[in-house]
């Protein structure tokens, strides 16, 4: 990208005073699209504490590449990216605008990785199973950006870093995983239930402690914690999202936590608010 797009597109996000929020969002299972519960009544409430964004980008569970790729079509297509659910579930329609400026400014933002830009994939529903609920309108473009799975997680947290300007320019980021994902171990019967196994609770609250500490190290280092992490972050795409917010971290940053409860034992909804007063 030349000098002159770059400051095209920072001139369509202009800095500003005001310092966006950033969150990640446990997003279960995708009925949450569709269901009525306390986790969605959650992310409802979300819009009516932030100002309005100019944009979001989003970072998806649900995108993992070979490389680092940012979407950067006008209209991202709405992708049902699971089976076994009922029709409703599939015939929900997300039809945010996307912007390629805002692509185009994180691609020239990234200095870690090659970002490439992407017209293909659009909005998963890791992205829209959440985004719907807090601005239902669909009228904030979005970008969603994808997860390089030969990057390290310490490679992630360092792209995350380099993202950190954009909350001072109108872009709300939000990161959606889980941080106990263990669907081989879930209580199939215990699905639409607050509940949770010893062992998803214990990483669930360690992985809190750490982040009010600001252990990014532990953080980071998720396979360095024995057989209940094992358990509870079988693989790594639902957790690696919790990385971007956390690296995108200001020192004038609170953190809180919201829709903090497990459901069908080994999974938790457990999300993450980080703002900043300043």
């Amino acid at each position: 990208m030349n000098q002159t797009e770059t400051k095209e597109n920072l001139s369509v996000f202009p800095s500003s005073d005001t310092i966006m929020p950033s969150y990640f969002l446990g997003h279960g299972s995708p009925m949450n699209a569709i269901e009525e519960n306390e986790f969605v009544d959650g992310l409802r409430y979300l819009a009516n504490t932030i100002p309005k964004p100019k944009a979001i980008l989003c970072i998806s569970a649900h995108w993992v590449t070979d490389g680092t790729f940012v979407t950067a079509m006008e209209n991202p297509p709405t992708i049902h990216d699971f089976g076994g659910f009922p029709k409703a579930l599939f015939d929900v329609q997300y039809p945010a605008p996307g912007s390629p400026e805002l692509a185009k400014l994180i691609q020239s933002m990234v200095k870690s990785q090659n970002v490439k830009l992407d017209y293909e994939w659009g909005l998963d529903h890791g992205a829209w199973s959440v985004i719907k609920h807090i601005y239902p309108k669909a009228d904030i473009p979005i970008v969603q950006l994808s997860m390089d799975y030969k990057s390290s997680s310490e490679q992630h947290f360092q792209l995350a870093k380099e993202l950190t300007p954009l909350r001072n320019q109108g872009i709300l980021i939000i990161a959606s995983g889980n941080i106990v994902h263990n669907l081989r171990m879930v209580a199939w019967d215990r699905l639409n239930e607050v509940y949770g196994f010893d062992w998803a609770l214990n990483v669930n609250q360690k992985v809190k402690d750490w982040i009010n500490k600001e252990d990014y190290e532990s953080l980071i280092q998720i396979r360095n914690h024995g057989k209940e992490f094992e358990w509870a972050i079988p693989t790594a795409e639902h957790y690696l999202p919790l990385l971007y917010i956390l690296g995108a971290k200001l020192s004038s940053d609170s953190v809180s936590f919201f829709n903090d409860k497990p459901v069908a034992g080994a999974l938790t909804m457990t999300s993450v608010k980080l703002y900043s007063k300043s």
